[in-house]
């Protein structure tokens, strides 16, 4: 069993979803394993990752839409000392997960013929966010 982790520097252009799959994919495939599982984390409260379709942009304008009528930013929140749109995001990354498992098999990510990997920023303006990732296999 060997291991392998590297992490990944994000910029992102405010609320909305970047895609990070072919940067994981190049991560797999550079470790030299062909089957194993990798973990994805995403090193942040306020932004959070998600497997979903990567063929229709409309699917992620949908997601952004709904998880903001979730957790709107005049919830009347507690915690605004961010700003308006800090505890929604915080709700929003509960909602979608800080992790993904994801099997390795033939030197690449098991995903399916229209999943994508995405970043996704809940708050408003741009951040650097870093999503650490690690895969054991051999």
């Amino acid at each position: 069993m060997r291991q392998a982790s590297d992490r990944l520097v994000i910029e992102t252009g405010g609320r909305g979803l970047t895609e990070i799959t072919r940067r994981i994919g190049g991560f797999v495939r550079d470790s030299g394993m062909e089957s194993g599982l990798l973990t994805v984390f995403c090193r942040h409260t306020s932004a959070s990752l998600t497997i979903q379709e990567n063929a229709a942009p409309e699917v992620q304008d949908d997601i952004v839409d709904w998880l903001d009528r979730i957790a709107p930013e005049n919830g009347g929140w507690l915690h605004d000392c961010e700003g308006p749109d800090d505890m929604p995001a915080h709700l929003k990354s509960v909602l979608t997960g800080v992790s993904l498992s994801i099997p390795v098999a033939g030197g690449a990510p098991v995903l399916g013929t229209w999943q994508g990997v995405y970043l996704v920023e809940h708050r408003a303006r741009p951040h650097r966010r870093e999503v650490a990732l690690h895969l054991m296999g051999e």
